[in-house]
């Protein structure tokens, strides 16, 4: 056995002898993977990650810099906790939004102990000037601080220690070439999961809350949360709080299908807003192409929050396409709004 296998030998415990969760980021911390075996689904990403992370620690190194993409809620900031457990390295969090200038970063590496590993999430957002500045951090472990201004400005390079560098980010096409290649060695995206592991995901879950879950139950959660283990635990907890109120607290097929009922949430997991930007596009702009701006000005919702959140499943699915002129509603779109498209209206005598 490799030795990392017992470095954080983590179980799910005995959710009767946890201290009652006071909110939701509590309990997210609760439902969080600690190690690789709790680490359900992902497992070709896992596979190569163990195997970057076991030859550093053989050559007495600190691994690659580390890239993950993929869409919202697929596990990226759990994926970076867990590797700093398996390196038994203390990890520094941050986002790319909230490094404004060059000295927040300053501050932020100088801070750094030998072989932290620094998690960058959103990336995508970084200043351009921080982007850069990152650069002979990430190389060469070096960091340039301009002192003064004008012609007696100065450059000092301080010396940084051995860390790793772990981005995250949802729009892995908007990062600059530069930055890219700074993480030719370690760029890895995590795709949706497939339902066997969200039923094990699940199942995880509700041991930890101590939730009795029925299978008809699970098998429906599971289905509808959009082959991510994000919204598998965000609708857990809301099936959860439906059966303490409404019933014995126990989680059945029938309570869970009121509770999505009540949250709008369909068969196919489709919320309201997903039903939105579908039949906007075909009620609206003739089923499409159409530009995003115009959706997201029609739908009363952000670009942005439409291209990272809700597209990605909705083309998971087939509904909708992307073309060089503009989204598509699809075939399956229509049929599962129950709407008649062009090729299924009658023709006018």
């Amino acid at each position: 056995m490799s030795t990392h296998h017992s470095l954080h030998p983590v179980s799910p415990g005995n959710p009767q002898k946890q201290e009652e969760p006071r909110d939701d980021s509590t309990l997210d911390v609760l439902l969080r993977p600690r190690s690789w075996e709790e680490y359900i689904g992902q497992d070709r990403l896992k596979q190569n990650l163990r195997i970057l992370i076991d030859a550093a620690r053989k050559r007495g190194e600190t691994p690659e810099h580390i890239l993950l993409s993929g869409p919202a809620g697929l596990g990226k900031t759990s994926m970076a906790h867990v590797i700093a457990r398996e390196m038994q390295a203390e990890i520094r969090i941050t986002s790319g939004p909230a490094i404004e200038r060059v000295g927040d970063l300053a501050s932020i590496l100088t801070n750094l102990l030998p072989g932290d590993i620094l998690f960058i999430d959103e990336v995508h957002r970084i200043n351009k000037t921080v982007e850069e500045t990152l650069y002979p951090a990430m190389e060469s472990r070096k960091l340039d601080i301009i002192i003064g201004k004008g012609p007696s400005a100065r450059i000092i390079q301080l010396d940084l220690p051995q860390f790793t560098l772990i981005a995250a980010t949802t729009r892995a096409g908007l990062l600059s070439s530069p930055l890219r290649s700074r993480f030719s060695g370690g760029a890895f995206r995590l795709d949706f999961y497939s339902l066997p592991d969200m039923q094990r995901i699940l199942r995880r879950s509700a041991s930890i809350l101590g939730v009795t879950l029925e299978t008809p139950a699970l098998e429906r959660i599971a289905r509808v949360s959009r082959f991510t283990p994000r919204v598998a635990n965000r609708l857990l907890k809301r099936t959860r709080d439906y059966a303490e109120v409404h019933g014995q607290g126990v989680i059945t097929d029938a309570m869970a299908c009121l509770a999505f009922e009540l949250l709008s949430i369909d068969d196919m997991g489709l919320d309201a807003m997903d039903r939105r930007i579908l039949e906007t596009i075909i009620k609206k702009f003739g089923g499409g192409p159409v530009g995003l701006h115009a959706i997201g000005a029609a739908s009363s919702e952000e670009e942005d929050t439409i291209e990272e959140v809700y597209e990605p499943y909705l083309m998971q699915l087939g509904f909708l396409e992307r073309t060089p002129r503009g989204r598509v509603a699809t075939e399956l779109a229509y049929q599962h709004l129950g709407i008649a498209s062009a090729k299924q209206k009658p023709l006018l005598s």
